[in-house]
């Protein structure tokens, strides 16, 4: 099998990833890529029966230990945690964090999502020239100011953060995903140390306490945990908004439809995840053995997998005119989230974030307009999250 090589296309790969996954798609469903990320060879599944199929496939571990010693990449996360792991280290990790991470948690923390909502929005309408760059007057400090609520993190330094995770999740070369990766596991350890020192009333310190059976998170562990809570935690909710808001302004006759009718706000944020979500492809996977897809046996011994989550969404044998966004369709049964076993567990917490967030935001701006040509928007490089670095408005005073 050829190399499809996705690092040479460049800029225009990362701009509109989409046709180029949807001729992969009409040759099959997995292909053998080069990836922009430091050139490393991957395999690339397309297309929804096939990418939801592979999403759930034990035989592609999540675990680091089992890829091949030969992958140029290297995990830029901090210590073990549930994206990092498989069953049975994969139920215990989650069951910890689940115990805490609530449906009644995440609730109570929409009356600060609203607020923190509205004081950003008094700060962007009141600049004097009625311009704003949304992801840094929205989407960016909206979330990270949630998830930092939640976990009881007042004091995080957000723009070495923001730098460190843009880095080490975007970022193409490998050195700087290294760096950032090494930043950002010193902080992590440093802020698990303070939450056994001083526990408070929030989700980090609850997880740093033994469960109900006695079982707790080990300090390396605990440090996996908080990465994966502040930056995932963080990360989708982000682009989730600022690819929400791009589309709607791109695409005037939905916007129309949902300014008519609020209501429409939650199927509204669905489309928006299914036509543009915040996930390119997710984490990496490794085979264990050999794996058949379609008419392609991938080898086992270790070899990348990656999931086009982004083509399976745009799949016309499952969402029909699938590169048309249109927010009354139903869009229930997109992978944006993921599937499976590894399906994100803040799914709740970013759709109420980007609910909140979208409906004060079109109530309070009625005249909310993209401030530059949306082929002049600049998106992150690399394969795993979906979002422009900045997002130029106007908006009358």
């Amino acid at each position: 099998m050829s190399i499809v090589d996705l690092a040479a296309l460049g800029e225009s790969f990362t701009r509109d990833p989409y046709p180029v996954y949807a001729r992969l798609r009409s040759q099959g469903p997995v292909h053998r890529i080069r990836m922009p990320e430091g050139g490393a060879e991957a395999w690339l599944v397309v297309g929804y029966e096939a990418g939801r199929a592979a999403l759930a496939d034990p035989r592609l571990s999540k675990d680091w230990s089992r890829a091949s010693p030969s992958l140029p990449l290297g995990a830029v996360s901090s210590g073990p945690h549930m994206l990092r792991a498989d069953p049975p280290d994969h139920t215990r990790l989650r069951g910890l964090v689940a115990r805490e991470f609530t449906a009644r948690r995440v609730e109570g923390l929409a009356p600060r999502v609203q607020k923190t909502t509205d004081t950003l929005l008094d700060r962007m309408l009141a600049a004097p020239d009625g311009r704003a760059d949304l992801v840094e007057a929205l989407s960016f400090p909206l979330p990270i100011s949630v998830i930092c609520e939640l976990l009881g993190v007042p004091d995080l330094d957000r723009e070495s953060f923001r730098t460190w995770s843009n880095d080490a999740l975007s970022a193409t070369d490998p050195e700087l995903r290294g760096a950032a990766a090494a930043s950002m596991a010193r902080y992590m350890a440093e802020l698990v140390d303070r939450k056994e020192q001083q526990p408070g009333d929030d989700l980090m310190s609850a997880l740093t306490r033994p469960s109900d059976d006695g079982d707790r998170l080990s300090r390396e562990e605990l440090v996996g945990m908080a990465w994966l809570l502040l930056v995932a935690g963080h990360e989708t909710t982000v682009n989730l908004i600022s690819n929400g808001v791009l589309a709607l302004l791109t695409h005037p006759e939905q916007l129309a439809a949902l300014r008519a009718d609020l209501s429409l706000v939650d199927a509204a944020v669905e489309e928006m995840l299914r036509y543009e979500g915040p996930v390119e492809t997710p984490t990496f996977r490794f085979t264990t053995e050999p794996v058949r897809i379609g008419d392609t046996v991938v080898p086992g011994g270790g070899e990348l997998v990656l999931i086009a989550m982004a083509d399976a969404n745009r799949d016309p044998a499952r969402f029909p005119s699938s590169d048309r966004f249109d927010i009354s369709r139903d869009a229930r049964g997109h992978v944006a989230f993921g599937h499976g076993i590894h399906h994100c567990l803040g799914a709740p917490l970013a759709r109420m974030e980007a609910r909140i967030a979208i409906r004060t935001l079109l109530e309070r701006c009625a005249d909310l307009a993209l401030d530059i040509h949306p082929a002049a928007v600049t998106w992150r490089p690399g394969m795993m999250i979906r979002g422009p670095v900045s997002l130029p408005v106007r908006f009358a005073r």
